[in-house]
């Protein structure tokens, strides 16, 4: 039992680190355009990513794959990067539906690219055996997740009905504040 928080701490702790804040920035771009009667549909996209992670841990865990940290490094800010921008150009409004399943299948392909940032750790905490491990690390993951999607909902809910901001908006100032945040993280782990 021990064993199972220490590894489910370990993903809780992955993602609420202050260090690195990676997870927070894509998860406040993930959400921000959401209010609590969406749950359901920000709760897939969450778990879509720890999905995600999880899965680019394991294939890195077992060697199926070998990540160049360099690169993976450079390609965390890229993808928040890119979610910023995404939101800057739909928080106009249009279908939600046609842009769901772009949503989709980004969050599991940052995931996938977010995971391989902490395979070279886990692969040295994890030891001989990673299943279970993996699966422990994923729910710690998932639930801290959650948390910060729960209060970016709630973060949401205050500004757009008490502070009167438009949903419009409010994505494009919280975006836009996000991408001022990861370009320096960019320039840092440049990787030319």
């Amino acid at each position: 039992m021990s064993e199972f928080w220490l590894y489910s701490k370990l993903g809780f702790s992955h993602v609420l680190d202050w260090n690195a804040y990676d997870h927070i920035l894509f998860l406040i771009l993930l959400a921000v355009g959401y209010i609590f009667d969406n749950w359901k549909r920000i709760l897939l996209l969450v778990t879509l990513f720890t999905l995600g992670h999880t899965a680019s841990l394991f294939l890195a865990a077992y060697d199926v794959i070998s990540v160049n940290s360099a690169l993976v490094e450079f390609l965390i800010p890229i993808t928040i990067l890119a979610a910023g921008i995404f939101n800057v150009f739909t928080a106009k409004g249009g279908s939600k539906k046609s842009k769901i399943g772009v949503m989709y299948g980004t969050t599991i392909f940052y995931g996938l690219i977010h995971g391989l940032g902490f395979s070279i750790y886990f692969r040295h905490v994890s030891g001989g055996t990673k299943i279970l491990p993996l699966i422990e690390f994923a729910l710690g993951i998932e639930i801290a997740q959650i948390i910060i999607v729960v209060f970016v909902l709630l973060v949401n809910f205050i500004f757009q009905t008490f502070f009167r901001f438009s949903k419009r908006d409010w994505i494009l100032i919280v975006s836009s504040i996000v991408i001022g945040i990861v370009i320096p993280m960019i320039v840092a782990n440049k990787i030319w």
